[in-house]
């Protein structure tokens, strides 16, 4: 991961860490191991991991390891604790970077919370490109309209163990990528399923337009 320019990792908790007096420890011993000069983004993705984070020891983790400079959120729900990771910020305790993930599912309600910007998969990069960069510029109303008009993609890429079918099918048709294959035991996109993202992609094209 590159941190303005400063190559870093993101590190998400192991799975099943039942206590916070685990999470805290193992977090301990990777900042010693990784040592003071590598910065560490804590991939908050209680949905996979199954190991969940309060603010608090979150705070707790600013204040103690230097090293740790960025959140992933990836909670669901989650926005709430956005909201209390930037009000400690406010507060006086060191500024993290907060982005968020989920396929950009959620990214205005995000940005509106405070988070920064984006790093998740997503066909469409432009699309999180403009709408953060319009929240940053204080249109908000009009980066909800571009976000809007990509919605029905954002949704059906969304879902699980098929989006990302459906991500490299349309990168592929976008020139993006050489091939759409998606590895064993991935899935592979029926006739039925391709024609479906045809319609969809076409319907998403037009709304673009309109803006």
């Amino acid at each position: 991961q590159d941190f303005e320019g400063q190559a870093g990792v993101m590190i998400a908790p192991l799975p099943g860490l039942a206590t916070e007096e685990k999470i805290y420890n193992y977090f301990s011993e990777v900042f010693n191991a990784l040592g003071d000069d590598i910065p560490v983004c804590y991939q908050d993705y209680p949905q996979s991991t199954r190991t969940e984070i309060s603010v608090p020891l979150f705070n707790r983790m600013v204040e103690d390891f230097e090293q740790l400079v960025m959140l992933k959120h990836e909670e669901c729900p989650g926005l709430s604790k956005i909201s209390k990771v930037r009000q400690a910020s406010d507060e006086g305790l060191r500024r993290v970077s907060i982005l968020c993930g989920n396929g950009g599912l959620y990214l205005p309600q995000e940005l509106a919370r405070g988070a920064d910007g984006a790093m998740t998969g997503f066909a469409y990069p432009e699309m999180l490109v403009a709408v953060v960069a319009l929240f940053r510029a204080g249109e908000q109303d009009k980066a909800e309209d571009v976000f809007d008009a990509y919605l029905p993609y954002v949704r059906h890429e969304q879902q699980p163990g098929f989006g990302l079918a459906l991500r490299k099918e349309t990168l592929f048709r976008r020139g993006i990528m050489s091939s759409p294959k998606v590895r064993a035991p991935g899935p592979s996109l029926s006739a039925t399923d391709k024609n479906e993202l045809t319609r969809l992609i076409s319907r998403i094209e037009k709304n673009i337009e309109a803006l």
